[in-house]
């Protein structure tokens, strides 16, 4: 195992979640807060919804990019079948993220859920 990658891995968990955790509680809440926020779609919440789970995105991401430095760190590396469901897993909870974050009203799901499942079938 090298563990300059398993040491990378660690950290990009840490940073994703204290970017989720923190980006939570001191940043979104307070702009949630706010009277002057866009009102798309007739209100503010499809705004909050979407500034949330796009936030919370960022997280998804580099929890994949951890499980990429932990794939690569094994001997020899990752195979490119191991790397690529990494991925499609990663869009797919990306797809998940966003189709339960907005309701299913920001489409970004369906693009989401298809690079997982093209990623996947590859």
């Amino acid at each position: 195992m090298n563990s300059r990658l398993e040491a990378a891995a660690v950290l990009a968990v840490l940073v994703a979640l204290a970017h989720s955790y923190l980006g939570e509680r001191y940043i979104l809440m307070r702009l949630f807060r706010r009277d002057d926020l866009p009102r798309l779609f007739g209100s503010s919440v499809f705004t909050q919804r979407t500034m949330r789970f796009a936030w919370h995105l960022t997280s998804v991401a580099w929890l994949g990019f951890a499980a990429l430095l932990v794939a690569l760190a094994s001997p020899g590396g990752a195979p490119t079948g191991v790397q690529t469901r990494i991925i499609a897993i990663t869009f797919a909870l990306s797809g998940l993220v966003a189709f339960v974050g907005a309701r299913g009203r920001h489409l970004s799901w369906v693009f989401f859920f298809a690079i997982a499942a093209l990623a996947w079938w590859a």
